[in-house]
C-alpha cells in the first residue's frame, strides 16, 4: 500500500511538472483559431508590475491561454458537460435542432438606454435641424427564434425594441422581424445569411422610398465556413456553407474605405478574407469605421447612410442598386465627433440599423 501511494504521488508529480515544464518551454501562440482571439501573452517581470500585484494577474490569464493541449481539455470537457451531465448549455453556448447560439438573457435595460442615448446624440449633434429622413431599424438575435424552441430563456424583445423607439423618438420605425426565421441565421454563427435577406432589403426599401433591384446570382463560397460558435462550442460541430450575391450592378460599384482617415478603395467581397479565419468578413472586407459604396448607374441622385454592425456588412450590397451612395458607419471603431470630418448630413436617408447583441450590450462611440 505504501509503495502504491508513492507511486500515485510521483505519477501525480509528474503531471503537474510535465505540464507546468511544457507550459513555459513551448512557444507561446499569439491567436486562437478555435475561439477567434488574441491569446494573453507572458508579462515583462518588473519589480512595479510585481509589487502592484499587475504581473501575476497578468502571468495568470498568460498561463490559462497558453496551456499544453488546451483546445483538447476544452473539448473534453465540453463533451464531458453535454454528453455525461447532460447540461443544456456550456457557458451560454447551446444547440437546438441543429442550430448553435449564445443565450442572450436577460435584457440590460441600462445597456440598451445607454445604447439609445448614444444614437441620440449623433441625431442631436449632426441631423438635427437638416433635411434628412431619419430611420430605425432593430435586427433580432439568433435566440429570438431558436431559444422557445428548446425551453431555453428569452429576453423581452418587444420592450427593447419599445425603450429603443422611445429613446429616438425622432426616427420612423420599420420593423424588420417578420421578414425573418430561423433559417436565415447560420447554424454555427451568429449572423444572417445574406442570400435570405430579399425581404429584409425590400421592407427596409419600401419605408425609405427607394426603389430596389434583387436581380442578384447566388454564389456558393467553395470552403467549409465554421462559425464563431464552432469554435466557442468547443465540440466538433458539421460547418455551414457560406453563399454571396453577385451581379453586375455590384461588380460596376466602387467601394472606398476610410478606415485610416484617408480614402482607399476597398472590396464588397473581400475574397482574401473569404478564405481566412473567419470568411464572414468577406463582406465589405469586415470591420470598417467607414465605408462607402458608390452606384455609377444609379437611376436616382438619393443617398444613404447606415449606422451600423457587423450585420450591415452583408446587407448593404442589397440596398445599393437603390441609391448613387450608401455610407456605412460603424461607431464601435469611429468616435462619432469625428463624423463631421467625412459626411455632410443634409438630405440623405439615415438609417440608424443595429442588432439586439450589440444594443443589449451598448453601442460603443
Amino acid at each position: 500500500m505504501k509503495w502504491k501511494n508513492i507511486l500515485t504521488t510521483l505519477l501525480a508529480a509528474c503531471v503537474i511538472f510535465g505540464f507546468s515544464a511544457a507550459g513555459l518551454l513551448k512557444a507561446p501562440e499569439a491567436y486562437s483559431m478555435a475561439e477567434r482571439r488574441s491569446l494573453a501573452q507572458k508579462p515583462e517581470l518588473s519589480s512595479q508590475q510585481l509589487l502592484s500585484g499587475k504581473y501575476m494577474t497578468q502571468f495568470e490569464d498568460f498561463s490559462l491561454d497558453q496551456f499544453p493541449l488546451r483546445d483538447n481539455m476544452r473539448t473534453l470537457k465540453a463533451a464531458a458537460a453535454r454528453y455525461v451531465f447532460l447540461q443544456k448549455d456550456n457557458h451560454g453556448i447551446y444547440e437546438q435542432d441543429g442550430y448553435w447560439s449564445k443565450l442572450e438573457y436577460p435584457m440590460n435595460s441600462g445597456k440598451v438606454d445607454r445604447s439609445g442615448d448614444k444614437l441620440r446624440e449623433v441625431y442631436e449633434t449632426y441631423l438635427a435641424g437638416t433635411d434628412c429622413s431619419v430611420y430605425l431599424s432593430v435586427i433580432p438575435d439568433k435566440n429570438y427564434f431558436l431559444a422557445p424552441l428548446g425551453g431555453y430563456p428569452v429576453m423581452d424583445y418587444s420592450l427593447l425594441v419599445e425603450n429603443l423607439r422611445e429613446k429616438l423618438d425622432f426616427s420612423e420605425y420599420i420593423d424588420i422581424f417578420g421578414d425573418l426565421s430561423l433559417e436565415s441565421f447560420y447554424r454555427t454563427d451568429q449572423h444572417w445569411r445574406q442570400e435570405t435577406l430579399s425581404g429584409v432589403a425590400q421592407t427596409l426599401a419600401d419605408a425609405m422610398g427607394a426603389e430596389i433591384s434583387l436581380d442578384f446570382t447566388v454564389q456558393e463560397l467553395p470552403v467549409p465556413f465554421y462559425g464563431a460558435y464552432c469554435g466557442q462550442a468547443a465540440l466538433k460541430i458539421q460547418p455551414d456553407t457560406l453563399y454571396y450575391l453577385t451581379g453586375d450592378l455590384l461588380d460596376e460599384c466602387i467601394v472606398t474605405s476610410y478606415n485610416t482617415g484617408l480614402p482607399a478603395a476597398s472590396h464588397m467581397y473581400d475574397m482574401e478574407k473569404a478564405y481566412g479565419k473567419d470568411p464572414y468578413e468577406m463582406f465589405l472586407s469586415g470591420s470598417d469605421a467607414l465605408l462607402t459604396i458608390e452606384n455609377p448607374n444609379a437611376a436616382t441622385d438619393k443617398e444613404l447612410v447606415v449606422f451600423r454592425d457587423s450585420f450591415g456588412s452583408s446587407l448593404a450590397p442589397l440596398l445599393a442598386s437603390g441609391y448613387a451612395k450608401i455610407t456605412l458607419v460603424d461607431l464601435r471603431y469611429l468616435q462619432s465627433g469625428l463624423l463631421g470630418n467625412f459626411i455632410d448630413f443634409e438630405t440623405q436617408d439615415v438609417l440608424f440599423l443595429y442588432s439586439t447583441l450589440v444594443l443589449n450590450n451598448t453601442v460603443s462611440m
